[in-house]
């Protein structure tokens, strides 16, 4: 085989030397606190019995869907399930596209343009900026959940804007995938409606758990109609794959005219949908059960940290992501190979993934974890760091 060029040889080789190299691996056997399946979804036989029967039912027997959705691929299971999410999520219109990271990058890419202005909290996820960065709008980031910092940028660059038509963008998420903790969501919806701003929110790990029905955060503080979009992933609590941009109809329109990751990528197949359909209707029926045993684990995870003395080490969060920081890759991944080796799932999240400094164990919490699984992983913990 022809091998990669020596200059990318180079910087693989540099990453061993940093010991920030990646790999693929598999983690039969062990207890989960590393994945976002946070109500167990992902396993479930019940979902995986009614996915079977609504294909049944709507009498759908297809492996995949042919092409993509503006040519053969927009089949009918999408025609029941975009009506669904709009009224789960209490949104006007939602676009499904094949995952979160497609959804965003069709978004921004798409959407802000030459002479627009985006504002993003400076830990957004890397599917944000890589569609920020394809777009033609000027951005910059502001500090971490910060309102004063994302007002003295706004009004610094506004001022320094040249184009007298423009379009005001603001960025963040619900939960964030690293740290697990919340903006003031309000207080940025207000700051935004008071200036004719539209705010943007990426609800991928705060749906399914946060809100009265697993709705998100938006809904649950009453700010649907003030935000611009909205995306929502089916890949982490619903336990299956796929996402959605949350909006209004004229926005719906402009992303299947202009997303390119939706014009040019071949559609999800119909047991896809079905999983999505049906994980969505469980949740509504079924779904207080497993939210209320995850709430109580995290209190209970939460209440541990503090009886074992190593509550400083987290950064406060009252979500299902817990990251202990421990400054050092090469520490972060002798601790996390140590739970590996007493049966427990947690994975060191090292730079660039997360700031230099700022390496940690992102621990996610479930509903299926048992309470003696909690308590030990936090014994075992306390021990290592």
């Amino acid at each position: 085989m022809i091998q990669l060029p020596i200059k990318l040889q180079n910087i693989l080789a540099e990453r061993k030397k940093e010991e920030t190299f990646r790999s693929l691996e598999s983690a039969e056997g062990l207890i989960d606190f590393l994945s976002n399946d946070y109500l167990g979804f992902a396993t479930n036989e019940t979902l995986f019995s009614k996915t079977f029967q609504l294909l049944l039912t709507e009498n759908v027997a297809s492996n995949g869907s042919g092409g993509s959705r503006l040519l053969s691929g927009n089949h009918k299971l999408y025609k029941r399930l975009e009506p669904l999410l709009t009224g789960f999520y209490k949104a006007e219109a939602a676009l499904v596209f094949n995952s979160g990271y497609d959804a965003n990058m069709g978004l921004f890419s798409a959407v802000p343009q030459r002479g627009d202005l985006i504002f993003y909290d400076e830990f957004i996820h890397s599917s944000i900026r890589e569609g920020i960065r394809m777009s033609n709008a000027k951005a910059y980031s502001f500090s971490h959940n910060d309102l004063a910092s994302l007002q003295e940028k706004v009004k610094l660059n506004t001022a320094r804007n040249e184009h007298e038509d423009y379009a005001v963008y603001v960025v963040t998420e619900s939960v964030f995938s690293m740290d697990g903790d919340t903006p003031d969501l309000k207080a940025f919806a207000e700051f935004t409606t008071a200036n004719t701003y539209r705010l943007i929110v990426d609800e991928a790990h705060a749906v399914g758990v946060l809100g009265k029905n697993g709705e998100g955060l938006v809904p649950e503080l009453g700010l649907e109609r003030d935000v611009f979009a909205r995306t929502v992933t089916f890949g982490k609590s619903f336990g299956c794959h796929g996402a959605a941009i949350l909006g209004s109809e004229n926005l719906k329109d402009y992303l299947v005219n202009f997303a390119k990751p939706l014009i040019y990528t071949t559609a999800l197949t119909p047991h896809t949908l079905a999983t999505i359909i049906t994980a969505h209707k469980y949740l509504s029926e079924l779904g207080k059960e497993p939210r209320e045993l995850l709430k109580d684990h995290i209190e209970f995870f939460k209440k541990q940290l503090v009886a074992f003395k190593i509550d400083h080490h987290f950064i406060p969060s009252s979500t299902a992501i817990q990251g202990c920081i421990i400054p050092s890759s090469k520490k972060a991944r002798q601790v996390s190979k140590k739970l590996t080796d007493k049966g427990f799932n947690v994975k060191a999240i090292l730079s660039p993934t997360v700031p230099e400094g700022q390496e940690r164990l992102r621990i996610c919490l479930h509903s299926f974890n048992s309470k003696e699984e909690i308590g030990l992983l936090v014994k075992l913990l306390s021990s290592f760091i």
